[in-house]
């Protein structure tokens, strides 16, 4: 089996994929292993990669939905409670002055007004108060600053919220992200693994990533694999650095194992 991020690792750094990926891709898929996505993307950024050739389900949110790519639906999630996303908003907002927030449901987005991002211009569920946004239970909280460097802004938001929620960051400029407690790619991973006729184990996955939110599914696989444009963290972690994303490093990664058997 192998699992794999999307952007950053499978994707190339315009977001595209070639047309080298997706052949190999099919051609693994042709060999009896079996391939799901792995990411930090809501469910609302998925359809865009129906043409990748990845049926079945994908693993979104950094594990918080399970998406199921020919219906185009979420299967089953794993939510952060809305009394304590409630209490992590109020933290978060006297914590960490100028911070602006976002939410990614079941409904999909939800943000305060005063929030900007790359893919807030997409259909929203919700433009609101801060405070409105504990109305429900959500797959992952967004925190975005304006000045603060991601780094420094991911710690300090998993100082404040603490055992909480999960506090990663996936790459993105000047945002952290918290997502349900205990809830990681790993876990979903493993779960989705448990399902599989036959068991699918740890042992018999291959596993590719680039960013922090990445490491824990990188510790589980069986075998774990870094594009070279990775975090520094993700490299020193991984059994092996591969060729980077914008070199096609998954896809001839796979070639290559398939190869040597």
């Amino acid at each position: 089996m192998v699992a794999t991020d999307c952007d950053g690792t499978l994707l190339r750094t315009d977001g595209t994929v070639t047309d080298y990926t997706r052949g190999v891709l099919h051609d693994v898929r042709a060999a009896g292993v079996g391939v799901v996505l792995v990411t930090a993307r809501p469910p609302r950024w998925m359809d865009e990669l129906a043409d990748l050739g990845v049926e079945g389900l994908a693993l979104c949110g950094n594990g918080a939905f399970t998406y199921d790519l020919s219906s185009r639906r979420i299967v089953s999630h794993r939510l952060l409670e809305a009394e304590v996303l409630g209490e992590l908003i109020a933290d978060l907002r006297d914590g960490i002055p100028g911070i602006r927030l976002a939410t990614e449901g079941l409904e999909g987005l939800a943000r305060e007004h005063a929030y900007r991002g790359s893919r807030v211009h997409g259909p929203e569920w919700m433009v609101c108060e801060a405070e409105e946004l504990a109305g429900r239970s959500v797959g992952k909280v967004l925190v975005r600053h304006e000045v603060m460097e991601t780094e420094e802004l991911t710690a300090m938001v998993a100082a404040i919220v603490g055992e909480r929620a999960e506090v990663s960051h996936s790459g993105a400029v000047r945002l952290a992200e918290i997502g349900p407690r205990g809830v990681t790619k790993a876990v979903a991973l493993a779960q989705w693994c448990d399902e599989q006729e036959p068991e699918i184990t740890a042992s018999d996955v291959w596993a590719f990533g680039d960013m922090p939110n990445d490491l824990p599914m990188l510790t589980w696989a069986g075998r774990s694999f870094a594009v070279a444009n990775a975090h520094a963290d993700v490299r020193a972690a991984a059994d092996e650095v591969v060729a980077s994303n914008d070199e096609d490093g998954v896809a001839r990664t796979l070639v290559r194992l398939l190869e040597d058997g």
